[in-house]
């Protein structure tokens, strides 16, 4: 298989997901009655100087604080948090899956995007991995109800996604990263599907394809369904009918991609040409191709959305839809934050522009 899955070069060495202050080893046996029993003053006198409270004498606030760095001491996040009354941190809830690698997926670059966003803040980024089944939303319950965060960030947006009423109900800041049907006022960003998935069909179309297909996903998040009616959409502007045999819906992972060739394999009237919803759909439709004798490009065009780290070196190289992601994600971070203000909620669809590669050509019009 001609490619190589390496991430050199698509995160920073220096990636982490938690942002700490750079600082001295901590110990947690410090507690602040050691700093006062040390200090000869009070418990209230050290806590009032370290969190920046008035009727503490300057000199002395720098003598406490000068004493907790050489001491080690760090505040019980607990306690700050409830004295506070925040954490001081955001969240985004990172999708996982049985069927991707998540250092594969368009969400680390994203995310890289919001750490970048968040470093410059003074606030911390918490990253929660999601259970793999989409209707589980315990993670986020729990991380909710012991008040972890601030905002937060969620992604693979349902159709009907019972996180946002839920989000809503709680006074929980948050933005969407997707759309859904589901009713209520949020913010949300969204990668611009419809557009780049009609540019794909039209650009087919002009290269003379008549028989396109469409590999999507299997589940019910919802830019599978963005994708499939704008699919209709662009067969419908150059004019070609609507066949529900090419429209295959076996998932957007490696494995869905293979099955897709597969059922391509079977058809004896055959799709000329292929939008993947997924790139990493891509990969094992490649493989399976080569399996059976077929070339990419010569024998089926593919055209892909959301470029994926993983296929850059597949050959041919893949002719794709791609978008700024770290930018996205900062974006992201600007949104959140404006939600955390209590500011309006906005909706925003992300440009998509065409990569091209080697993986469509033109055909001889019948």
């Amino acid at each position: 298989m001609p490619y190589k899955n390496d991430c050199r070069g698509f995160l920073p060495e220096r990636t982490r997901i938690w942002r700490l202050p750079e600082a001295p080893e901590y110990s947690t046996s410090v507690k602040i009655r050691d700093l006062a029993r040390h200090l000869n003053v009070s418990i209230g006198t050290v806590s009032r100087a370290l969190n920046g409270k008035p009727y503490v004498d300057e000199a002395l606030r720098q003598r406490i604080i000068a004493a907790a760095r050489e001491m080690g001491y760090s505040p019980s996040f607990a306690g700050r948090s409830l004295r506070k009354g925040s954490s001081g941190m955001v969240a985004m809830m990172m999708p996982t899956s049985s069927g991707a690698v998540t250092a594969d997926t368009i969400f680390m670059p994203v995310l890289e995007g919001l750490r970048r966003h968040f470093l410059t803040e003074a606030i911390d980024l918490f990253v929660g991995f999601a259970s793999p089944d989409p209707d589980d939303a315990s993670h986020l319950h729990r991380a909710v109800e012991r008040s972890l965060f601030e905002g937060v960030v969620i992604a693979d947006i349902l159709q009907n996604d019972l996180r946002l009423p839920y989000l809503i109900e709680r006074n929980v800041p948050f933005v969407a990263f997707g759309r859904s049907e589901t009713a209520g006022q949020y913010s949300w960003i969204d990668l611009d599907f419809e557009a780049a998935t009609r540019d794909a069909v039209e650009r087919l179309h002009q290269l003379g394809h008549r028989r396109i297909g469409l590999g999507s996903t299997a589940n019910n998040i919802n830019y599978g369904r963005v994708v499939e009616r704008a699919f209709a959409e662009g067969l419908d502007r150059v004019g070609l009918g609507h066949r529900d045999d090419f429209i295959f819906n076996l998932g957007g992972t490696e494995h869905g991609g293979y099955l897709l060739g597969e059922a391509w394999f079977s058809q004896v009237d055959r799709p000329t040409a292929v939008v993947l919803a997924n790139e990493l759909m891509a990969v094992g439709l490649y493989r399976r191709l080569a399996e059976g004798g077929a070339v990419p490009g010569r024998d089926l065009s593919v055209i892909t959305l959301i470029e994926q780290p993983s296929t850059r070196f597949l050959n041919p190289r893949v002719t794709c839809f791609a978008a700024d992601l770290p930018a996205l994600g900062e974006r992201l971070g600007t949104v959140l934050q404006s939600a955390m203000r209590g500011e309006a909620p906005v909706g925003e669809l992300w440009p998509m522009q065409l990569r091209e590669g080697e993986s469509d050509v033109a055909v001889a019009v019948p």
